[in-house]
Formats: C-alpha cells, sequence, structure tokens
C-alpha cells in the first residue's frame, strides 16, 4: 500500500451491495471490472456466471503461480487450493492478488473505519497494471465484499 487515503463514508462514497453467497469477492471484482470497462453490468444470473468463471481462472492462476503464492496461503498448498474451487467458499487476499492477475487490472480494498466513519486503503494489487481507475471493492470486517462504484482517486 503506496499512501493512506481516507475518505467520508457518508460523503464521498457510493456502494453497490454485493450478495453475499460465497462469491461476493468474485461478484464484486466482474461487476467493477464492467463498470471499468465501460460496459453495461450484466443481470444477476450473468455476474454469478461471470463470478464462477473468475473462480475458476483464479484458481488455475494459483496453481500457475504456485511457487510465488504457496509460501503465503494457510495451509497445504493442494488443499487450500481443492477448497477455494469450491463455489460457496470465501476469497480472501490470494484471489484479489490473482484476480488482478487474470483481468490484468488494478484492485483496490477499502475497509471502513467505525471510529472516524471513513474508508481506508487496506491492500491495493495489480498496480502492475496501472494505478487509474482501479476495481474498488470495500471489505467488511464480518467476511463480506461489496463494490465501490464511484472512483475514489
Amino acid at each position: 500500500m503506496s499512501k493512506l487515503r481516507k475518505l467520508s463514508f457518508a460523503r464521498d462514497l457510493r456502494v453497490i451491495s454485493i450478495t453475499g453467497d460465497g462469491r461476493c469477492l468474485f461478484r464484486s471484482v466482474v461487476h467493477g471490472a464492467c463498470l471499468r470497462s465501460g460496459r453495461s453490468v450484466p443481470k444477476e444470473n450473468v455476474i454469478k456466471e461471470l463470478a464462477d468463471d473468475l473462480r475458476t481462472k483464479v484458481v488455475k492462476e494459483l496453481i500457475k503461480r504456485r511457487n510465488e503464492t504457496e509460501w503465503f496461503l494457510e495451509g497445504d498448498f493442494e488443499t487450500y487450493v481443492s477448497h477455494m474451487q469450491r463455489t460457496h467458499v470465501w476469497g480472501g487476499e490470494p484471489e484479489l492478488l490473482m484476480s488482478s492477475h487474470v483481468l490484468k487490472v488494478p484492485i483496490t480494498v477499502y475497509m471502513r473505519d467505525k471510529k472516524t466513519n471513513s474508508i481506508k486503503v487496506i491492500a491495493e494489487y495489480g498496480q502492475e497494471y496501472g494505478n487509474e481507475n482501479p476495481v474498488s471493492v470495500l471489505y467488511h470486517d464480518y467476511g463480506h465484499y461489496d463494490l465501490i462504484k464511484s472512483p475514489l482517486r
């Protein structure tokens, strides 16, 4: 993370609620990628299919990059990958990093600071694909991701 950015939660933030079915990270990213590219956002059933497709590609990317990713995964690599292939399993940092590689886009993760009612950057992935107009997601501390629609930079 390069620098800390905080924004007012109420004033500067437009959040798109994402279905919490274990695919929320993948749904948020594919929805954001559609917005980033200027395409219209597909219907819910298509977003679900795109999310599942992204998950499949992310798992393949994890396997392809095993030498550089295995060290930061919890537990046995093969078990982790097998578990992550299930559509109801929540994604996290490794999947965000691999999503940036699969889609070749920067992804910025924000989290709400309840004390100040602002949000701050907690992670940035895929900066090698540029810093402009990243896919921005909001991580909730209970394991859910929503999409931040409007650019925050």
